[in-house]
């Protein structure tokens, strides 16, 4: 597995990151349940021509996983903002994934994070949103938590085989199960999800027309999480932005058409660096 090489501190979180390459700066943001693992290929391959970034939000992957602390996205939000002050970026590229969007998007929209283009992947950015489960893990966090771990691991690779339409490699299976099945990783999973809530997307739904940056929105055609409308509607609220479906895709689009995706990643920074 990759190594964030780097840590930034903030109010006692610790953010796990890297930096490689040179070049305009792209910050990449990972969702849930995934870490910036998915976004390395990605970032490996444009590190000739861009100074890349990624990241791992608290509660996930190789940042910190304290119990007592909130990793709801109005906080990895304020985060983001001031990691990327810490960068000392003042116009990166920003590329996000799932709830990585909200987090961007509220950055951007509520904090005053600057960019100089977004490009938004199966992205979090419309109510409804959550499941059944979500709703269930709220309601039991604490049972979710102490399942046995055998069970946990059953339920884990079940939830996270739903997000590909393709199917997953037992070597990526292994990539995005790994932090979530120690001791800690177990519990950070339940947490994360019961923290999740749709107020965060519905306090910036309505400045999304406010947006003056130039936007990509990119999404799998067979994404079983997001449907592909969120994406069309999505398209039609952002003005001026672009959208690019990606056929037999899901919402692991990452792992069902990589080089589609990175194809479209390098044509839009490319365009607009």
């Amino acid at each position: 597995m990759m190594t964030l090489d780097r840590e930034f501190r903030w109010k006692g979180r610790t953010v796990a990151w890297s930096r490689s390459g040179s070049g305009p700066p792209v910050v990449f943001c990972h969702g849930t349940p995934w870490s910036s693992v998915l976004w390395q290929p990605f970032a490996d391959a444009l590190q000739s021509e861009f100074t890349v970034y990624l990241w791992d939000m608290p509660g996930y992957g190789q940042s910190s996983k304290l119990p007592e602390q909130a990793v709801d996205l109005g906080t990895q939000s304020a985060l983001f903002r001031d990691l990327l002050d810490h960068w000392g970026l003042d116009a990166p590229h920003v590329v996000a994934h799932d709830v990585g969007g909200t987090v961007a998007l509220r950055a951007h929209l509520l904090h005053g994070a600057p960019y100089a283009t977004l490009a938004l992947v199966d992205v979090v950015a419309l109510g409804p949103w959550g499941s059944e489960f979500f709703r269930l893990v709220a309601d039991h966090p604490s049972v979710f938590e102490a399942q046995p771990p055998a069970v946990h691991r059953g339920a884990l690779e079940a939830y996270i085989s739903g997000a590909s339409h393709r199917g997953l490699t037992k070597d990526q299976m292994q990539a995005l199960t790994a932090p979530w099945v120690t001791d800690e990783g177990q519990a950070a999973f339940y947490r994360q999800i019961a923290a999740a809530d749709e107020r965060f997307t519905d306090e910036v739904e309505s400045q999304y027309r406010t947006l003056s940056i130039p936007v990509k929105v990119i999404w799998g055609l067979e994404d079983a999480w997001i449907p592909v409308d969120r994406a069309r509607l999505l398209a039609d609220i952002i003005t001026g932005a672009e959208l690019e479906l990606i056929a037999d895709a899901g919402h692991l689009v990452h792992h069902d058409a990589p080089v589609h995706l990175a194809t479209a990643l390098h044509r839009w920074l490319a365009k607009v660096r």
